[in-house]
């Protein structure tokens, strides 16, 4: 369950990757937070996907508004979302029992690759504006099939031959590199920095989905997002410094960033994917981009140029064609 950050789609090849043996399941009527974090499988799952993906859709702008550097962002989001997350995954942890220590390290391994996405996804919401930013991480839709063919057998159909391409060309003119660009940006950077992030968010999603099927909600949460925050701190310190003196209105940003979109998008996302098929969750998610371009217009005065408005469209289309592709397994 998470992305978290900016969870995006997730294609309907994960319904073929071979599911975990289940961990026995809490009592009926155990109650508490270790039930899908305080009873959010209580929630119709087509509420529970829009719900995340709109909290999610804001998770540029707020990073943006907060005016910290991609390293500080990135880590910050999951440092505070921490705060939130420990007591749940504590609440869980004495309704649920402990989750296998395999797991723990396949959360922890994801986590990993999260936080790289952030560091990633942050650099490139400077370069090409927090909208575009968000439509560019669906670059994830491609590299995931590709995972899951090479690590389980699971071979796409020739709907992903097609869809690719256009993907790929809509991220070259959604980004600003291909075409007109908007004003004061950097492109190339951008582009390169969101495929970079989409690439980890796929191999982020690829280890979640491998540990998934359990009993347990906000703990793989919990340890993802710690794992993250570490990676983040390693990277976006090495890379482009971590700030923490900031201004008060910054942490406010950031700790609007961390509550949505990171605790609240990840609980509801993961408590609504399970119960949902592969086409339907990934068409609601695609609420993110779109509204994330509405937001950026509306508070960030962010306005792409025609030509990267049509690579959106590329992007989405790819997106909502590889949707309903159903994989083939090999052998």
């Amino acid at each position: 369950m998470e992305r978290q950050d900016d969870p995006t789609t997730m294609t309907a090849v994960v319904s073929e990757v071979p599911e975990p043996e289940a961990e026995p399941r809490a009592e009926a009527g155990s109650g508490g937070c270790g039930d899908r974090a305080g009873g959010l499988d209580r929630v119709h799952p087509v509420l529970a996907a829009m719900g995340g993906a709109a909290s999610n859709s804001t998770s540029a702008a707020f990073a943006k508004l907060s005016g910290a550097g991609a390293g500080t962002a990135a880590f910050l989001r999951c440092a505070l979302a921490l705060i939130a997350l420990l007591p749940l995954a504590a609440a869980e942890y004495r309704t649920r029992g402990p989750r296998p220590a395999r797991l723990v390290a396949v959360d922890a391994a994801a986590g990993v690759l999260l936080g790289v996405d952030y560091v990633f996804w942050a650099r490139s919401i400077g370069d090409v504006g927090a909208s575009i930013a968000t439509v560019l991480i669906n670059v994830q839709v491609v590299v995931f099939p590709l995972l899951a063919w090479g690590l389980s057998g699971v071979r796409p159909t020739g709907r992903f031959a097609l869809a690719a391409p256009v993907m790929l060309g809509g991220v070259a003119f959604a980004s600003g590199a291909v075409g007109q660009a908007a004003p004061g940006g950097s492109p190339v950077s951008g582009a390169l920095s969101g495929v970079a992030a989409g690439v980890a968010y796929a191999g982020y999603l690829f280890l979640t989905r491998s540990a998934g099927g359990t009993g347990h909600s906000a703990a793989p949460v919990f340890v993802s997002t710690l794992s993250a925050a570490a990676a983040a701190a390693v990277l976006g310190g090495l890379w482009m410094g971590i700030d923490l003196d900031l201004p008060l209105a910054s942490w406010g940003w950031l700790a609007a960033l961390a509550l949505l979109g990171q605790v609240m998008s990840w609980l509801l996302i993961g408590s609504a994917l399970p119960r949902l098929a592969p086409a339907t969750g990934s068409a609601l998610l695609l609420i993110q981009p779109i509204l994330a371009l509405a937001v950026g217009a509306a508070f960030l005065n962010e306005y792409p140029s025609p030509t990267q408005l049509g690579g959106c469209a590329l992007v989405l289309l790819a997106v909502w064609a590889l949707a309903g592709e159903r994989p083939k397994s090999d052998g």
